[in-house]
Protein backbone atom coordinates (compact mmCIF):
# COMPACT_ATOMS: atom_id res chain seq x y z
CA UNK A 1 0.00 0.00 0.00
CA UNK A 2 1.56 3.30 -1.12
CA UNK A 3 1.35 6.66 0.67
CA UNK A 4 -1.59 7.90 -1.41
CA UNK A 5 -3.64 4.80 -0.62
CA UNK A 6 -2.85 5.17 3.09
CA UNK A 7 -4.03 8.80 3.04
CA UNK A 8 -7.25 7.85 1.25
CA UNK A 9 -7.84 5.09 3.82
CA UNK A 10 -7.36 7.55 6.69
CA UNK A 11 -9.76 9.99 4.99
CA UNK A 12 -12.37 7.25 4.60
CA UNK A 13 -12.04 6.18 8.25
CA UNK A 14 -12.45 9.83 9.33
CA UNK A 15 -15.60 10.03 7.19
CA UNK A 16 -17.04 6.86 8.78
CA UNK A 17 -16.39 8.25 12.27
CA UNK A 18 -17.99 11.54 11.23
CA UNK A 19 -21.03 9.59 9.97
CA UNK A 20 -21.51 8.10 13.43
CA UNK A 21 -21.08 11.52 15.06
CA UNK A 22 -23.72 12.99 12.71
CA UNK A 23 -26.17 10.07 12.97
CA UNK A 24 -26.36 10.25 16.78
CA UNK A 25 -27.80 13.80 17.04
CA UNK A 26 -29.95 13.26 13.93
CA UNK A 27 -31.81 10.34 15.55
CA UNK A 28 -32.53 12.26 18.74
CA UNK A 29 -33.39 15.47 16.89
CA UNK A 30 -36.10 13.60 14.98
CA UNK A 31 -37.34 12.07 18.24
CA UNK A 32 -37.57 15.53 19.84
CA UNK A 33 -40.08 16.86 17.30
CA UNK A 34 -43.63 17.69 18.36
CA UNK A 35 -45.09 19.26 21.48
CA UNK A 36 -45.82 16.21 23.62
CA UNK A 37 -45.62 17.12 27.32
CA UNK A 38 -45.03 15.02 30.41
CA UNK A 39 -48.21 14.81 32.47
CA UNK A 40 -47.97 13.83 36.10
CA UNK A 41 -50.96 13.70 38.45
CA UNK A 42 -51.27 16.20 41.28
CA UNK A 43 -49.16 15.05 44.22
CA UNK A 44 -50.88 13.40 47.16
CA UNK A 45 -48.21 14.79 49.50
CA UNK A 46 -46.27 18.02 49.66
CA UNK A 47 -42.63 17.07 50.16
CA UNK A 48 -39.89 18.93 51.99
CA UNK A 49 -37.37 20.72 49.75
CA UNK A 50 -33.76 21.80 50.23
CA UNK A 51 -32.95 24.45 47.60
CA UNK A 52 -29.18 24.83 47.14
CA UNK A 53 -27.71 28.00 45.63
CA UNK A 54 -23.90 27.70 45.42
CA UNK A 55 -22.78 31.33 45.04
CA UNK A 56 -19.17 32.18 44.28
CA UNK A 57 -18.65 35.95 43.93
CA UNK A 58 -22.27 36.34 42.80
CA UNK A 59 -22.92 39.66 44.57
CA UNK A 60 -24.52 41.24 41.49
CA UNK A 61 -27.28 38.67 40.98
CA UNK A 62 -27.87 36.64 44.12
CA UNK A 63 -30.19 38.99 46.07
CA UNK A 64 -32.73 39.48 43.29
CA UNK A 65 -32.69 35.76 42.50
CA UNK A 66 -33.40 34.72 46.10
CA UNK A 67 -36.12 37.35 46.45
CA UNK A 68 -37.71 35.99 43.28
CA UNK A 69 -37.56 32.38 44.48
CA UNK A 70 -39.24 33.32 47.77
CA UNK A 71 -42.39 33.94 45.69
CA UNK A 72 -42.87 30.22 45.07
CA UNK A 73 -46.47 29.02 45.20
CA UNK A 74 -45.57 26.38 47.78
CA UNK A 75 -45.85 26.30 51.60
CA UNK A 76 -42.98 28.35 53.03
CA UNK A 77 -42.42 25.89 55.86
CA UNK A 78 -41.77 23.08 53.36
CA UNK A 79 -38.80 24.54 51.53
CA UNK A 80 -35.50 25.86 52.84
CA UNK A 81 -33.43 28.10 50.57
CA UNK A 82 -29.76 27.45 51.33
CA UNK A 83 -27.22 29.90 49.93
CA UNK A 84 -23.59 28.77 50.10
CA UNK A 85 -21.78 32.10 50.05
CA UNK A 86 -18.20 31.80 48.82
CA UNK A 87 -16.03 34.93 48.53
CA UNK A 88 -19.05 37.25 48.55
CA UNK A 89 -18.96 40.72 50.07
CA UNK A 90 -19.96 41.41 53.66
CA UNK A 91 -22.75 43.72 52.50
CA UNK A 92 -24.23 40.99 50.31
CA UNK A 93 -24.08 38.47 53.15
CA UNK A 94 -25.70 40.96 55.52
CA UNK A 95 -28.58 41.54 53.09
CA UNK A 96 -29.02 37.79 52.59
CA UNK A 97 -29.10 37.21 56.34
CA UNK A 98 -32.17 39.45 56.57
CA UNK A 99 -34.13 37.07 54.33
CA UNK A 100 -35.94 33.89 55.53
CA UNK A 101 -33.20 31.59 54.24
CA UNK A 102 -30.23 29.61 55.52
CA UNK A 103 -26.94 31.38 54.78
CA UNK A 104 -23.78 29.27 54.86
CA UNK A 105 -20.42 31.03 54.52
CA UNK A 106 -17.32 29.36 53.11
CA UNK A 107 -14.00 30.75 51.95
CA UNK A 108 -12.16 28.10 49.96
CA UNK A 109 -8.75 28.97 48.47
CA UNK A 110 -9.69 26.79 45.49
CA UNK A 111 -13.45 27.05 45.20
CA UNK A 112 -15.77 24.68 43.34
CA UNK A 113 -19.45 23.86 43.22
CA UNK A 114 -18.66 20.32 44.39
CA UNK A 115 -17.04 21.66 47.57
CA UNK A 116 -19.97 23.98 48.21
CA UNK A 117 -22.52 21.18 47.80
CA UNK A 118 -20.56 18.87 50.08
CA UNK A 119 -20.30 21.55 52.76
CA UNK A 120 -24.03 22.24 52.60
CA UNK A 121 -24.99 18.59 53.04
CA UNK A 122 -22.80 18.28 56.12
CA UNK A 123 -24.92 20.95 57.84
CA UNK A 124 -28.13 18.89 57.69
CA UNK A 125 -29.44 15.48 58.66
CA UNK A 126 -30.00 12.71 56.15
CA UNK A 127 -33.76 12.65 56.76
CA UNK A 128 -34.32 16.39 57.12
CA UNK A 129 -35.69 16.81 53.55
CA UNK A 130 -37.24 14.72 50.78
CA UNK A 131 -36.02 16.50 47.64
CA UNK A 132 -32.92 18.58 46.89
CA UNK A 133 -32.90 21.18 44.10
CA UNK A 134 -29.67 22.67 42.72
CA UNK A 135 -29.82 26.10 41.07
CA UNK A 136 -27.19 28.58 39.94
CA UNK A 137 -27.03 32.01 41.54
CA UNK A 138 -28.50 33.66 38.42
CA UNK A 139 -31.36 31.19 37.85
CA UNK A 140 -34.95 32.46 37.83
CA UNK A 141 -37.92 30.07 38.04
CA UNK A 142 -41.68 30.31 37.65
CA UNK A 143 -43.80 30.46 40.85
CA UNK A 144 -45.10 26.92 40.21
CA UNK A 145 -41.59 25.41 39.94
CA UNK A 146 -41.60 23.53 43.26
CA UNK A 147 -45.17 22.34 42.82
CA UNK A 148 -44.31 20.83 39.42
CA UNK A 149 -41.19 19.14 40.79
CA UNK A 150 -43.24 17.84 43.73
CA UNK A 151 -45.81 16.27 41.40
CA UNK A 152 -43.12 14.39 39.51
CA UNK A 153 -41.34 13.09 42.60
CA UNK A 154 -44.64 12.00 44.11
CA UNK A 155 -45.01 9.70 41.09
CA UNK A 156 -41.77 7.92 41.99
CA UNK A 157 -39.18 9.78 39.89
CA UNK A 158 -35.80 10.11 41.64
CA UNK A 159 -33.87 12.50 39.37
CA UNK A 160 -35.05 15.45 37.27
CA UNK A 161 -33.55 17.93 34.85
CA UNK A 162 -35.75 20.97 34.24
CA UNK A 163 -35.74 22.94 30.98
CA UNK A 164 -32.97 25.51 31.35
CA UNK A 165 -33.34 28.33 28.87
CA UNK A 166 -31.77 31.73 28.19
CA UNK A 167 -33.03 34.78 30.04
CA UNK A 168 -30.93 37.19 27.95
CA UNK A 169 -30.21 37.65 24.24
CA UNK A 170 -28.46 41.01 24.50
CA UNK A 171 -25.28 40.14 22.55
CA UNK A 172 -24.45 37.97 19.55
CA UNK A 173 -22.55 35.55 21.81
CA UNK A 174 -25.50 35.32 24.21
CA UNK A 175 -27.84 34.57 21.28
CA UNK A 176 -25.59 31.73 20.07
CA UNK A 177 -25.03 30.42 23.60
CA UNK A 178 -28.79 30.29 24.22
CA UNK A 179 -29.30 28.66 20.84
CA UNK A 180 -26.72 26.00 21.64
CA UNK A 181 -28.47 25.26 24.93
CA UNK A 182 -31.81 24.76 23.18
CA UNK A 183 -30.21 22.44 20.62
CA UNK A 184 -28.80 20.42 23.53
CA UNK A 185 -32.24 20.39 25.13
CA UNK A 186 -33.72 18.97 21.92
CA UNK A 187 -31.06 16.30 21.36
CA UNK A 188 -29.75 15.29 24.78
CA UNK A 189 -32.90 15.80 26.84
CA UNK A 190 -36.27 15.89 25.07
CA UNK A 191 -35.19 13.51 22.28
CA UNK A 192 -33.63 11.13 24.76
CA UNK A 193 -36.56 10.78 27.16
CA UNK A 194 -38.98 10.30 24.25
CA UNK A 195 -36.96 7.25 23.23
CA UNK A 196 -36.88 6.00 26.82
CA UNK A 197 -33.27 7.06 27.49
CA UNK A 198 -32.20 9.22 30.43
CA UNK A 199 -31.88 12.96 30.00
CA UNK A 200 -28.49 14.63 30.29
CA UNK A 201 -27.90 16.87 33.30
CA UNK A 202 -26.74 20.44 32.85
CA UNK A 203 -25.43 21.67 36.21
CA UNK A 204 -28.47 23.61 37.44
CA UNK A 205 -32.22 23.23 37.38
CA UNK A 206 -31.64 19.73 38.74
CA UNK A 207 -33.60 17.89 41.45
CA UNK A 208 -32.82 14.61 43.20
CA UNK A 209 -34.10 12.36 45.93
CA UNK A 210 -32.58 14.01 49.00
CA UNK A 211 -31.38 10.81 50.69
CA UNK A 212 -29.72 9.63 47.47
CA UNK A 213 -27.97 12.97 47.02
CA UNK A 214 -26.93 13.08 50.67
CA UNK A 215 -25.28 9.66 50.32
CA UNK A 216 -23.59 10.36 46.98
CA UNK A 217 -22.52 14.02 47.09
CA UNK A 218 -19.25 13.00 48.74
CA UNK A 219 -18.22 11.42 45.42
CA UNK A 220 -18.19 14.80 43.63
CA UNK A 221 -14.72 16.25 43.24
CA UNK A 222 -14.24 17.90 39.83
CA UNK A 223 -15.51 20.98 38.00
CA UNK A 224 -17.81 18.66 36.04
CA UNK A 225 -20.05 17.73 38.96
CA UNK A 226 -23.06 17.26 36.66
CA UNK A 227 -21.16 14.59 34.71
CA UNK A 228 -20.18 12.89 37.97
CA UNK A 229 -23.82 12.88 39.07
CA UNK A 230 -24.84 11.33 35.75
CA UNK A 231 -22.33 8.52 36.20
CA UNK A 232 -23.57 7.81 39.71
CA UNK A 233 -27.24 7.82 38.70
CA UNK A 234 -26.89 5.75 35.53
CA UNK A 235 -24.57 3.18 37.10
CA UNK A 236 -27.22 2.68 39.79
CA UNK A 237 -29.97 2.33 37.18
CA UNK A 238 -31.76 5.56 38.13
CA UNK A 239 -33.61 7.20 35.22
CA UNK A 240 -33.20 10.95 34.76
CA UNK A 241 -36.48 12.61 33.72
CA UNK A 242 -36.63 15.80 31.67
CA UNK A 243 -39.39 18.35 32.25
CA UNK A 244 -39.67 20.32 29.02
CA UNK A 245 -42.41 22.62 30.30
CA UNK A 246 -40.76 23.48 33.66
CA UNK A 247 -38.49 26.42 32.86
CA UNK A 248 -35.36 27.68 34.60
CA UNK A 249 -34.08 30.96 33.15
CA UNK A 250 -30.30 31.16 32.99
CA UNK A 251 -28.05 34.10 32.12
CA UNK A 252 -26.02 33.25 29.02
CA UNK A 253 -22.41 34.12 28.31
CA UNK A 254 -22.21 37.56 26.70
CA UNK A 255 -18.62 37.94 25.46
CA UNK A 256 -15.99 35.99 23.55
CA UNK A 257 -13.73 35.63 26.59
CA UNK A 258 -16.49 34.16 28.73
CA UNK A 259 -17.48 31.78 25.94
CA UNK A 260 -13.86 30.71 25.46
CA UNK A 261 -13.25 29.97 29.16
CA UNK A 262 -16.59 28.23 29.64
CA UNK A 263 -16.13 25.93 26.61
CA UNK A 264 -12.55 25.26 27.60
CA UNK A 265 -13.73 23.88 30.93
CA UNK A 266 -16.54 21.91 29.27
CA UNK A 267 -14.14 20.38 26.75
CA UNK A 268 -11.69 19.41 29.49
CA UNK A 269 -14.51 17.80 31.47
CA UNK A 270 -15.72 15.84 28.44
CA UNK A 271 -12.28 14.58 27.50
CA UNK A 272 -11.56 13.70 31.11
CA UNK A 273 -14.46 11.24 30.89
CA UNK A 274 -12.75 9.22 28.14
CA UNK A 275 -10.90 7.12 30.72
CA UNK A 276 -14.30 6.22 32.17
CA UNK A 277 -15.64 5.49 28.68
CA UNK A 278 -12.93 3.00 27.76
CA UNK A 279 -13.10 1.36 31.18
CA UNK A 280 -16.87 1.06 31.54
CA UNK A 281 -18.26 0.71 28.01
CA UNK A 282 -17.58 -3.03 27.46
CA UNK A 283 -19.14 -4.00 30.82
CA UNK A 284 -22.12 -1.69 30.27
CA UNK A 285 -22.83 -3.28 26.90
CA UNK A 286 -22.60 -6.81 28.33
CA UNK A 287 -24.79 -5.91 31.32
CA UNK A 288 -27.43 -4.26 29.13
CA UNK A 289 -27.26 -0.85 30.85
CA UNK A 290 -28.61 1.08 27.86
CA UNK A 291 -28.69 4.46 29.61
CA UNK A 292 -25.06 4.27 30.65
CA UNK A 293 -23.95 2.94 27.24
CA UNK A 294 -25.68 5.88 25.57
CA UNK A 295 -23.97 8.33 27.93
CA UNK A 296 -20.54 6.84 27.29
CA UNK A 297 -21.06 7.02 23.52
CA UNK A 298 -22.28 10.60 23.85
CA UNK A 299 -19.07 11.60 25.63
CA UNK A 300 -17.00 10.13 22.79
CA UNK A 301 -18.57 12.46 20.22
CA UNK A 302 -16.72 15.65 19.26
CA UNK A 303 -18.31 18.97 20.24
CA UNK A 304 -20.94 20.02 17.71
CA UNK A 305 -19.16 23.18 16.55
CA UNK A 306 -15.88 21.32 15.98
CA UNK A 307 -17.71 18.53 14.12
CA UNK A 308 -19.55 20.97 11.87
CA UNK A 309 -16.42 23.00 11.16
CA UNK A 310 -14.34 19.87 10.67
CA UNK A 311 -16.74 18.56 8.03
CA UNK A 312 -16.49 21.86 6.14
CA UNK A 313 -12.67 21.81 6.30
CA UNK A 314 -12.49 18.21 5.06
CA UNK A 315 -14.96 18.96 2.29
CA UNK A 316 -12.84 21.89 1.11
CA UNK A 317 -9.60 19.86 1.26
CA UNK A 318 -11.04 16.94 -0.69
CA UNK A 319 -12.57 19.37 -3.19
CA UNK A 320 -8.99 20.34 -4.08
CA UNK A 321 -7.36 16.90 -3.76
CA UNK A 322 -9.98 14.72 -5.46
CA UNK A 323 -13.34 16.47 -5.89
CA UNK A 324 -15.55 13.31 -6.29
CA UNK A 325 -14.45 12.25 -2.79
CA UNK A 326 -15.62 15.60 -1.44
CA UNK A 327 -19.24 14.75 -2.27
CA UNK A 328 -19.60 12.42 0.70
CA UNK A 329 -18.37 15.19 3.01
CA UNK A 330 -20.81 17.70 1.57
CA UNK A 331 -23.52 15.07 2.07
CA UNK A 332 -22.63 14.97 5.79
CA UNK A 333 -22.67 18.76 5.85
CA UNK A 334 -26.20 18.72 4.44
CA UNK A 335 -27.40 16.12 6.97
CA UNK A 336 -25.79 18.02 9.85
CA UNK A 337 -27.57 21.16 8.68
CA UNK A 338 -30.90 19.32 8.65
CA UNK A 339 -30.20 18.02 12.16
CA UNK A 340 -29.62 21.52 13.50
CA UNK A 341 -32.72 22.83 11.73
CA UNK A 342 -34.78 20.13 13.44
CA UNK A 343 -33.25 20.84 16.86
CA UNK A 344 -33.45 24.65 16.84
CA UNK A 345 -36.79 26.02 18.14
CA UNK A 346 -38.55 28.08 15.46
CA UNK A 347 -38.97 31.03 17.83
CA UNK A 348 -35.19 31.51 17.99
CA UNK A 349 -34.74 31.84 14.23
CA UNK A 350 -35.14 35.61 14.09
CA UNK A 351 -33.18 38.70 13.09
CA UNK A 352 -30.95 38.42 16.17
CA UNK A 353 -30.03 34.88 15.17
CA UNK A 354 -29.24 35.89 11.59
CA UNK A 355 -26.99 38.71 12.78
CA UNK A 356 -25.11 36.44 15.18
CA UNK A 357 -24.18 33.81 12.54
CA UNK A 358 -21.14 35.86 11.58
CA UNK A 359 -19.58 34.92 14.95
CA UNK A 360 -19.52 31.18 14.18
CA UNK A 361 -16.10 31.10 12.42
CA UNK A 362 -14.52 32.88 15.39
CA UNK A 363 -16.16 30.50 17.87
CA UNK A 364 -15.01 27.49 15.82
CA UNK A 365 -11.43 28.80 15.92
CA UNK A 366 -11.69 29.33 19.68
CA UNK A 367 -12.92 25.78 20.16
CA UNK A 368 -10.01 24.40 18.13
CA UNK A 369 -7.54 26.42 20.23
CA UNK A 370 -9.23 25.06 23.36
CA UNK A 371 -8.35 21.52 22.27
CA UNK A 372 -4.72 22.35 23.02
CA UNK A 373 -5.32 24.21 26.29
CA UNK A 374 -7.35 21.78 28.41
CA UNK A 375 -4.70 20.51 30.82
CA UNK A 376 -6.00 20.53 34.39
CA UNK A 377 -9.20 22.41 33.50
CA UNK A 378 -11.51 19.58 34.65
CA UNK A 379 -10.16 20.12 38.19
CA UNK A 380 -10.21 23.92 38.04
CA UNK A 381 -13.26 26.03 38.83
CA UNK A 382 -13.81 28.73 36.20
CA UNK A 383 -16.48 31.28 37.07
CA UNK A 384 -18.68 32.63 34.29
CA UNK A 385 -19.12 36.37 34.81
CA UNK A 386 -22.75 37.44 35.43
CA UNK A 387 -24.20 40.94 35.45
CA UNK A 388 -27.87 40.29 36.09
CA UNK A 389 -28.96 40.99 32.51
CA UNK A 390 -32.42 39.69 31.68
CA UNK A 391 -34.77 40.02 28.73
CA UNK A 392 -37.52 37.68 29.96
Amino acid sequence: MNLQEILYLIEYICWLLACIAVAYPLIYSIASLGTKKSHYPKARKQHRFAILFPAYKEDVVILSVIQSFLKQDYPKELYNIIVISDHMQDGTNESLSQLPITLLKVDYPNSSKAKALNFAMKQFDRNQFDIVVILDADNITEPNFLQEINNVFDSGVQAIQAHRTAKNRNTEIAVLDGLSEEVNNSIFRRGHVRLGVSSALIGSGMAFNYQWFYDNVKNLSTAGEDKELEILLLKQGIFIEYLDDVLVYDEKTQGEKGFYNQRRRWLATQFAQWKTVFRDLPHSILSGNVDYCDKLIQWMLPPRLILFGGIIVMGCIMQIVDWPLALKWWGLFFIMGITLCLAIPDKLVDDQFKKSINKLPLLFLMMVINLFRMKGMNKKFVRTEKNGTSTI
